[in-house]
């Protein structure tokens, strides 16, 4: 059998950058219902951060940092949930996450960079 020289060819991605970026964010809204997909779409994000263009990769930080962050909320919420402050916790954290979901799939959506991927507010 022969071999196929392939060093010629630019790398093809079944799925771009942009759409992977845009399911993790939809696996973390619908990680509201499931759970599992939010950490399929941190897996995903984290896989691909390394490997698309500085504007998608600040989308991918910003989304590992919303899982990361998003889960410090959801601890904190379960540990003072007995003090009632925790549902306000739990709630805010369903807002937030929210929020940052939206804005950075309207960002991708006209392909802007999330402008502060490190931040705890809403980027």
């Amino acid at each position: 059998m022969s071999q196929v020289d392939t060093s010629d060819r630019k790398e093809e991605q079944l799925v771009p950058s942009y759409g992977l970026a845009l399911a993790v964010y939809i696996l973390y809204l619908v990680g509201f219902f499931t759970g599992l997909t939010a950490f399929i779409g941190l897996i995903i994000a984290y896989i691909q951060s390394n490997k698309a263009d500085r504007v998608t990769q600040t989308h991918f930080e910003f989304q590992i940092r919303t899982f990361w962050i998003g889960l410090l909320y959801l601890f904190v919420g379960a540990l003072t949930l007995h003090i009632l402050v925790g549902g306000l916790v739990i709630l805010w954290w369903a807002v937030w996450t929210v929020i940052r979901c939206v804005k950075g799939m309207l960002a991708l959506n006209s392909g802007e960079p999330i402008s502060s991927p490190r931040s705890w507010g809403f980027g």
